[in-house]
């Protein structure tokens, strides 16, 4: 059995995500003990709530050295929801910038479209070769509620890395859903909310840990 750390750093429906990480087959620790967080075969960052309130929880338990530190060592860590959009440089809410781990070039800023939050049910649009959404079907839906994204993709490829795999989806204009990028993944909607959906995609997650 896998373990899987699920940062503790006072943002995220921890429980939910506990649950769901339980029956995709991992064994969760819920933590933001540094060598429990390292040693971990998986860490798993939640996010509910603001881009700058998550990041200032996450700084307050060293969240995004950790991250780094994982990264480094090729370790592999899974952002959900808003723990996708601090992985980016910085975000924008309010007119307010701040400042992300900046694992990923790029700003998370409000979506242009007539209805937000962006709440509900949608399908993405998966490339070829996903670990995610191995064996999912292209029209399958999942659970987003979010009215900030990261709109584009400004990573260049590196000769020596595999591109990363983008998924997008819709909601007044195309944003990022899900990235796979090395050891480094993240979904912008809720895995642990999105039923038999979410539950196959986080099988994938733990099975390729």
């Amino acid at each position: 059995m896998k373990s899987v750390a699920l940062l503790d750093y006072g943002s995220g429906n921890l429980h939910s995500a506990e649950r769901a990480l339980v029956r995709a087959g991992a064994e969760v620790t819920v933590t933001a003990d540094p060598d429990t967080v390292l040693g971990a075969d998986g860490l798993v960052v939640p996010g509910v709530g603001a881009f700058a309130a998550c990041m200032t929880g996450l700084r307050e338990v060293r969240g995004e050295r950790l991250i780094g530190q994982r990264l480094a060592g090729g370790r592999p860590v899974l952002g959900i929801c808003v723990g996708m959009q601090i992985l980016f440089e910085r975000g924008v809410e309010f007119g307010v910038e701040a400042d992300g781990c900046g694992e990923w070039p790029g700003t998370v800023d409000r979506l242009e479209a007539p209805v937000l939050p962006h709440m509900g049910w949608n399908t993405v649009d998966a490339p070829a070769g996903s670990v995610l959404f191995d064996g999912l079907d292209p029209e399958t839906r999942f659970y987003f509620v979010h009215s900030y994204a990261a709109r584009s993709w400004d990573l260049p490829d590196a000769e020596h890395i595999a591109p990363a795999r983008l998924t997008w989806s819709d909601h007044g204009g195309r944003f990022l859903a899900a990235v796979e990028n090395g050891p480094l993944s993240a979904t912008q909607f809720h895995p642990e909310k999105s039923g038999d959906a979410g539950a196959a995609l986080l099988r994938n997650w733990v099975r390729a840990l």
